[in-house]
């Protein structure tokens, strides 16, 4: 059967030629017409959840902010994962949706959730909250700069390089982070 075949390609390689010649046109013209986009709209149902309460220990965050948002939040249809991280005075939620989960359902399922949630946590619990992901906010690039130099050199550098990325044309914004201004502090006595 192979053999059969290859014997009848090889003995009309004129019209093989030719149907690879209009496969690799129709190829290009598909290429080409294409639409192409440099910043597509991703949409993917993943919703951060922001819980304040000044003073709480991470310990305290996660067993009276943490732990009864996640059980209400997984019994809600469609959640991929839940991930959750208590620091001092702070507890950040993470849900993930199934891909094609409806984002503004799932936003006004985790508003409903959280509503049902609050009269658990302690007094003195800000208002959470609670934001869709958006992707086009995300950044493209992230530079980490480290080194046995001093802090001040590495700061230097930084705002450079900051500056230099930031006259490309292309580049529309570039955030500087970790970088502490300077501060002289005069004591007199």
């Amino acid at each position: 059967m192979i053999n059969g075949f290859i014997e009848a390609a090889v003995n009309r390689s004129r019209t093989v030629i030719l149907i690879l010649l209009f496969i690799l046109f129709a190829g290009l013209i598909a290429y080409l017409n294409i639409p192409k986009e440099s910043n597509p709209d991703i949409t993917i149902a993943n919703i951060h959840i922001s819980i304040n309460h000044t003073g709480i220990s991470p310990q305290d965050a996660e067993r009276l902010l943490i732990r009864p948002a996640e059980k209400e939040l997984t019994s809600l249809e469609g959640v991929k994962a839940v991930r959750a991280f208590a620091n001092e005075g702070n507890a950040r939620i993470r849900v993930e949706f199934e891909a094609g989960h409806d984002s503004a359902r799932a936003l006004n399922e985790v508003r409903n959730k959280i509503d049902e949630v609050k009269p658990e946590w302690p007094e003195g619990t800000d208002e959470p909250i609670i934001e869709e992901e958006d992707f086009s906010l995300f950044p493209i690039i992230t530079v980490l700069l480290a080194g046995d130099v001093p802090e001040r050199n590495l700061v230097t550098v930084a705002r450079n390089l900051r500056d230099k990325i930031e006259a490309m044309p292309s580049v529309l914004k570039v955030n500087l982070y970790g970088a502490r201004e300077d501060v002289v502090e005069i004591i007199v006595d």
